[in-house]
């Protein structure tokens, strides 16, 4: 019965707490240690949290990794820290893949694109280290996601482009080791023309943005992995005008998958829709979109800051939108955006090791 009344006050309680908090009560006992320690605890307090208004934004700065506190969608500019990077690489040779229950999967491109699974919360990380793709390396031609599958075991999922040849690779953190999947449906973006955005995860399938600016210019897909069947298809853009080119922006509100895009006609503009019943659904146009300069855009973060988001692509440009009611109360509700250089992650116990 005593045995019972704990693990209730750790199903309902502990799950509550905070990430730094719960590290904390792990020290009151052996019981405490294993069971806030354990792959089940981890999961039910990422779900818990992620439902929160608060987040945390990390953006990696020339020389420094900056975490800011997220509140309501609106970033808190006295709330910036900085942080020390995983096994101390220089900031300027990471970027961001993906970001899922508080892990962030960082590719150091010092090292051949090196993998780290990194917790930004705990500093605990791991690098996923092998020699795979060691001799098959090109900057900027990887990306990847995170999940869970059936049983619960992490797997980390790793695309990468070398002389016009897609591999894609698929990382068991309860087995430590890699495994290649079949990739051959999806290989005609393997081009160097191509260049493909972080990955999003949103209803057991994560989502990439592929563009090419060059030949023939414009052209953009949307590749998807599902999880389950471990598979990967393409499905349509939303229906705007044939603007070219435009750019496509993937974000998760509120557990559902959404896309800005930013397009040119006689003038700049930006809308966003939302992924829903095998369909996109406009949900709102943002209020007077514009190119953001290079000076101001060093002094930004990529999200809401002032009423006013940065939308970040996959090719580097920078725009900003002055946001209305209706949108600002629409994007507060923001669980995952991802950049090469930032993203959003909730602070969570969860593990890059077993």
């Amino acid at each position: 019965m005593e045995k019972l009344g704990s693990e209730l006050i750790v199903d309902e309680i502990f799950t509550r707490l905070h990430a730094k908090a719960i590290g904390r009560f792990k020290c009151l006992s052996n019981f405490f240690r294993d069971e806030l320690s354990n792959n089940n605890f981890e999961i039910m307090h990422s779900r818990r949290i992620i439902s929160s208004l608060q987040k945390k934004l990390l953006s990696l700065k020339d020389n420094t990794i900056v975490v800011d506190n997220i509140v309501g969608g609106n970033l808190q500019a006295d709330t910036s820290k900085t942080i020390i990077s995983p096994s101390n690489v220089h900031p300027s040779y990471l970027r961001v893949l993906a970001s899922f229950k508080g892990l962030l999967l960082i590719c150091n491109e010092r090292m051949f694109c090196e993998l780290i699974l990194w917790n930004p919360t705990t500093r605990r990380f791991k690098i996923l280290a092998d020699d795979y793709f060691d001799r098959n390396f090109e900057r900027n031609a990887a990306t990847g996601g995170m999940y869970f599958d059936n049983s619960n075991d992490l797997k980390v999922l790793h695309i990468n482009r070398y002389r016009n040849v897609l591999n894609a690779r698929v990382y068991s953190r309860h087995r430590e080791s890699w495994r290649k999947i079949n990739s051959l449906n999806v290989t005609n973006y393997a081009s160097t023309y191509y260049s493909w955005s972080p990955g999003i995860y949103s209803g057991r399938s994560i989502y990439f943005m592929v563009s090419n600016y060059w030949f023939p210019p414009g052209e953009r897909h949307m590749v998807v992995f599902d999880v389950v069947s471990e598979t990967f298809s393409t499905i349509p853009f939303p229906e705007v005008l044939d603007l070219n080119p435009w750019q496509g922006h993937f974000l998760s509100i509120e557990m559902k998958l959404h896309v800005i895009v930013v397009g040119r006609s006689e003038n700049l503009y930006a809308d966003l829709f939302k992924f829903e019943d095998e369909a996109w659904v406009k949900v709102f146009s943002f209020n007077t979109p514009h190119v953001v300069d290079y000076l101001e855009r060093r002094r930004r973060n990529n999200i809401i800051q002032d009423n006013k988001w940065l939308i970040i692509s996959i090719w580097g440009d920078i725009f900003e939108v002055d946001l209305s009611n209706e949108s600002f109360e629409y994007l507060q509700h923001v669980d995952d955006y991802t950049g090469p250089k930032g993203a959003l992650f909730i602070e969570t116990t969860m593990s890059p090791i077993v």
